[in-house]
């Protein structure tokens, strides 16, 4: 009897263990087409302010405007990946925590979605070039950003409860918790700021810093280490009753 308990334990927490790791994969996938999204192909694409450069980007460098929106559409792929899955690592300690972080994470997704749509309609446009071309393609590139921009409430909004599951599980650092709570709380704070006073852009970086450390310390514990397979008192651990409010 108590061979098939430990055995059912180990089973769950062995379950518990791969989740977490999947999800810091599809994480990992998210941050890694992010930052060549936003680091890497667009500054090589976009000039701000100047219509018939960004045009010309596009037109002379077709294959990498097209891998841009190949990776916006990876993205969003990922970020919905990411957001399910930590649904399913989180669902047996807060049910509601964890649909809190799937369903921003999935507005995420869709955000990145409409930005994908704009980028590939910059490229069609560029490809064939019609009516005031320069202007458009300009356009749809601010379309895009500041879908994004606006959208950055929600990168902040999804880490809020992602927080608080760190903290109620005890699978993880209680810092690391604490700080997706204040970077997301940042992060949101910053998303506004950025349209409000944006001559104030270093502020909303500082507010945005804290949500960057928890992301990265995020990806690295999923991937290295999984959950703890001891957690304190204070939380849970695998296998015992989900909480429900």
């Amino acid at each position: 009897m108590i061979t098939g308990v430990l055995r059912t334990g180990a089973t769950t927490e062995g379950a518990v263990i791969r989740a977490a790791r999947m999800t810091g994969l599809f994480y990992l996938g998210m941050a890694i087409t992010g930052v060549l999204g936003f680091l890497v192909i667009r500054p090589r694409l976009f000039a701000a302010g100047d219509p018939g450069a960004t045009l010309a980007h596009l037109v002379g460098n077709e294959s990498l405007a097209r891998a841009g929106v190949a990776v916006e559409m990876l993205m969003v792929l990922t970020q919905a990946l990411t957001a399910t899955w930590f649904y399913r690592l989180f669902r047996t300690v807060n049910a509601t925590t964890a649909s809190g972080i799937a369903a921003f994470g999935l507005v995420n997704a869709v955000i990145g979605l409409g930005s994908a749509v704009f980028l590939a309609t910059a490229v069609e446009v560029a490809s064939a070039p019609a009516g005031d071309a320069p202007a458009t393609v300009h356009l749809m590139y601010l379309l895009s950003g500041n879908l994004w921009g606006v959208g950055a409430m929600f990168f902040g909004l999804w880490l809020i409860p992602m927080g608080f599951c760190v903290l109620h599980s005890g699978w993880m650092p209680r810092p690391l918790g604490w700080t997706l709570i204040g970077g997301g709380v940042g992060y949101l704070l910053g998303a506004f700021i950025v349209y409000l006073a944006p001559e104030a852009q270093v502020v909303a970086e500082i507010l945005a810093a804290p949500a960057h450390l928890g992301e990265f310390w995020m990806v690295g514990y999923l991937l290295a280490r999984g959950v703890r397979r001891n957690a304190p008192q204070e939380g849970r651990t695998p296998g015992s009753p989900p909480r429900k409010g």
